[in-house]
């Protein structure tokens, strides 16, 4: 472009102008500037839609627990005024022959429990995994005692430990008569026929779990182990079992507290019987409580019962964990 700077025609004194072009604007986002408000109004909001499901959950869990560790310390008998008494509730539960059995019962049954339904579960679930053909067909059919009632499955489990039941009748028929009895009024062999049945009914959701957790191993992995030359006992200890260690933690938690709150399976079978020689925590809280009126003992008991889940879960929780972290 030739521009005149003086105004006349000099052609020696025109100077050459370059006008660069102008560059055209590029759109940028800009971040929309921060709006305190709103964003307080939607957290309020949210907290309010929560606000009665966290009452409920406070009034019905936490308040309630509470008060019933308030009345373990107390002699009330649900109606009437009530009594301090102190640790003569807790006194008499640990020295009182009903209590010590009572909570050995529960221990016992637990732990027993708990050893029972990881053992089969993991072994139903490694010879299920892989390889069967009616594998989803027996599936089906162990986890199907699972979401039975566990009162229906311990009135059938009833009559097979009848004197005239199908145990017996089938220890007859192979010959081993010197093991036949009566089952549920043997003081001690009452307690076994009581794990025999939780352990039978819970079986198929601790395999499940173990299932859901096999389905997570690498597959690779154990074909390089097996072309290494690694046993079956080898691949399953340092392939398998750590891969499946969640479903470990998982299932020893649920099977734990579930073993503890054993009620409904001796109430149906025993009763507690023969002669206390099947009673649990739980069972005495509810005869302590509702039919021979001692409510604080009962809420004694009760709260010997939630102490002991929470201590044994945590602990179990710390060992597996302590253990992984090692490894």
């Amino acid at each position: 472009m030739i521009v005149d700077l003086v105004g006349t025609p000099k052609p020696e004194e025109k100077v050459m102008v370059t006008v660069a072009p102008v560059p055209t604007p590029v759109p940028t986002e800009v971040d929309e500037p921060p709006r305190p408000r709103r964003v307080r109004r939607a957290l309020f909001a949210s907290w309010w839609w929560a606000i009665p499901a966290l009452v409920v959950a406070f009034v019905v869990h936490y308040l309630a627990v509470a008060v019933g560790g308030l009345y373990a310390f107390t002699d009330w008998r649900g109606i009437g005024a009530w009594n301090w008494v102190g640790l003569e509730n807790f006194i008499q539960i640990f020295s009182g022959e009903l209590g010590q059995r009572s909570v050995w019962n529960t221990l016992l049954l637990a732990f027993g429990f708990v050893v029972g339904t990881n053992i089969f579960g993991l072994l139903l679930a490694l010879g299920l995994n892989r390889g069967v053909k009616l594998r989803y067909v027996l599936r089906v059919v162990i986890f199907m005692p699972t979401v039975l009632s566990p009162l229906a499955v311990s009135y059938i489990w009833r009559f097979i430990y009848q004197p005239d039941g199908a145990l017996n009748g089938f220890l007859g028929n192979l010959g081993l008569e010197s093991l036949q009895r009566t089952w549920l009024a043997d003081p001690q062999a009452a307690v076994w026929t009581i794990l025999v049945v939780m352990v039978w009914q819970s079986t198929g959701m601790v395999m499940v779990i173990y299932l859901a957790g096999l389905a997570g191993v690498p597959q690779e992995i154990e074909e390089a182990s097996l072309i290494d030359g690694a046993s079956v006992w080898q691949r399953f200890r340092y392939v398998t079992l750590p891969s499946i260690r969640p479903s470990v933690v998982i299932a020893s938690t649920l099977m734990v507290i579930q073993g503890l709150r054993v009620f409904d399976q001796v109430m149906a079978l025993t009763g507690g019987g023969p002669f206390n020689a099947t009673e649990t925590l739980a069972t005495q809280v509810y005869k302590q409580t509702f039919a021979y009126g001692q409510f604080g003992y009962g809420a004694a008991l009760s709260l010997v019962l939630t102490v002991l889940i929470l201590v044994i879960s945590l602990v179990q929780l710390a060992l597996v964990r302590g253990r992984g972290e090692a490894r």
